[in-house]
């Protein structure tokens, strides 16, 4: 995987940070500079920071295990909804329910309830309800779809959290903390990064900058279900050679 270069990091706005009145004092390790009252974030550790990040998750996801994007903002909303659909993982970007992860079983009834009326659309069941029942529930549908549609899937807790703005997404960094499971976050210069584990310093306003990062942390995991799938052929592999060597050596008997 090729390593991410400061010009496509300075091209994309990453290092424009908050007003300096706004900052945290815990992000001052991975600040630059401050220049006309705006806190400028040091690209070097970004680099650092994002290849930390990718090489960690490209070994959850050669685990086979799933990540868990999460954007609520509206300029990230659509970015992290085509990245996560890419690779075919879960997303949050409409709203955090309370409990998504620690209480995932009640979580999991809105979505069966969302399931239970796209079926009724399909097995023709909406020709036996009146016209405001069917628009009661079409409605109730929309609403599921929005809140839980990118977690319909998704049938336990996952691996990892890629979060954009961490301090936007404290229950989810919250809940993330609680149930020990790793956060990879786009830390700004307001936010404290001490509680994430793999903290990006970047800018996670722009959307230039939400969409380079994010596609590079993508890009990972794309690496990892590419080297899952070469563990699990060579794995088939040696099982073929093997049972070959045990039906040569009964035959010979």
């Amino acid at each position: 995987m090729a390593k991410i270069t400061q010009q496509e990091l300075l091209e994309a706005g990453v290092h424009f940070g908050h007003l300096t009145r706004k900052w945290s004092p815990k992000m001052a390790p991975y600040i630059f500079m401050e220049k006309n009252g705006i806190h400028l974030i040091d690209l070097n550790k970004t680099a650092v920071k994002l290849e930390e990040a990718a090489h960690a998750l490209k070994n959850i996801i050669r685990s086979g295990r799933k990540v868990m994007f999460v954007a609520t903002k509206k300029q990230a909303k659509e970015i992290i909804e085509a990245e996560a659909k890419r690779v075919n993982m879960p997303y949050v970007t409409e709203r955090w329910l309370g409990g998504m992860l620690t209480n995932f079983q009640t979580v999991r009834k809105s979505i069966k309830k969302m399931q239970m009326i796209e079926k009724m659309g399909i097995d023709g069941t909406y020709t036996n309800i009146n016209k405001k029942e069917r628009l009661m529930l079409d409605r109730e549908k929309d609403k599921l779809t929005r809140l839980v549609g990118g977690i319909a899937e998704m049938n336990r807790t996952p691996a990892a959290l890629i979060i954009v703005d961490a301090k936007r997404e404290h229950l989810a960094v919250a809940e993330a903390m609680r149930l020990n499971i790793p956060t990879f976050a786009l830390v700004d210069t307001n936010t404290d990064p001490n509680n994430i584990d793999y903290p990006i310093p970047a800018n996670d306003d722009a959307a230039k900058s939400i969409a380079l990062i994010t596609k590079y942390l993508t890009d990972a995991i794309v690496e990892g279900m590419a080297e899952r799938k070469s563990d699990k052929e060579k794995e088939s592999d040696k099982e073929t050679i093997v049972v070959a060597e045990i039906e040569t050596e009964t035959a010979e008997a």
